[in-house]
């Protein structure tokens, strides 16, 4: 069992900046991937962005605007949100498994408001 704990969402104007935070319950990333999901009201879960052993993958919607990073001694990923629209507002939820396409477990998510 992993628990995930976000921080860091919040209210926020287009243009401006944000950076999540998800601290993991125990090491993770010798066997998964951690990233990042978001859910816009009325619409799916998207993927975001995920981090793992071999490199990141960024979703085309948020490429060269977030980035994702991690602090392996912390046992913490984060993601950078730079440029930010009123289309990126949405609940923020990390995730570990075989990302994209398979999670594991999902932090509780942390609201992300980008006013326009």
């Amino acid at each position: 069992q992993v628990q995930l704990v976000e921080s860091g969402g919040g209210l926020v104007q287009a243009g401006g900046s944000l950076r999540l935070s998800c601290a993991a319950s125990r090491p993770t990333f010798s066997n998964y991937a951690m990233g990042w999901f978001r859910q816009a009201p009325g619409k799916e879960r998207e993927f975001v962005a995920s981090i793992n052993w071999s490199g990141t993958t960024h979703a085309y919607s948020v490429k060269g605007r977030f980035t994702i990073s991690r602090d392996t001694a912390k046992n913490t990923v984060y993601l950078q949100m730079n440029s930010l629209k009123p289309e990126d507002t949405a609940v923020y939820y990390c995730a570990i498994g075989t990302l994209p396409n398979q999670v594991d477990y999902w932090g509780q998510g942390t609201q992300v408001t980008v006013s326009s």
